[in-house]
């Protein structure tokens, strides 16, 4: 049994510096290639799903925000700012996403409306999304 079983911390140090090892020249022959590509790939679903879970929640208080104008709150505008900034992080970390945006807006949306909906009451949202991708991130938002 290895360590990527028994012990992921010391399996992911152990890879780091066989792979820096390798980088430098010196062959070895002790690389973990299935699970460190495995692993590689579980980054970029990571990164994926951060991205649809900061969009929820940004369309979730953005259709609060559009469709409850008597209840708008600094609270509310602080998690919509708050969202945009970490997005944008994210997509400056890893421009790729950028152009999945309008799928992740798709699919986030209906989780952010039933969201939406369950807080607040309100039964009459629309099925699509009211905002494209850049209209999320930047619309404004008078108070």
């Amino acid at each position: 049994m290895s360590d990527y079983e028994t012990d992921f911390v010391a399996w992911t140090e152990n890879q780091a510096e066989l792979l820096r090892r390798r980088a430098a020249g010196e062959l070895v022959n002790d690389m973990d290639w299935a699970n460190l590509a495995e692993e590689i790939e579980a980054v970029g679903r990571s990164e994926r799903r951060e991205l649809r879970h900061r969009m929820v929640r940004l369309l979730q208080h953005l259709l609060k925000w559009h469709f409850q104008p008597e209840r708008r709150s600094r609270s509310w505008q602080s998690t919509i700012r708050t969202q945009r900034r970490e997005i944008e992080t994210l997509l400056e970390d890893s421009p790729t996403l950028r152009q999945t945006l309008p799928e992740v807006v798709a699919k986030a949306y209906a989780a952010a409306r039933q969201e939406a909906e369950a807080e607040t009451g309100l039964l009459h949202l629309p099925q699509d999304s009211p905002f494209t991708a850049d209209q999320a991130l930047t619309g404004e938002l008078p108070l």
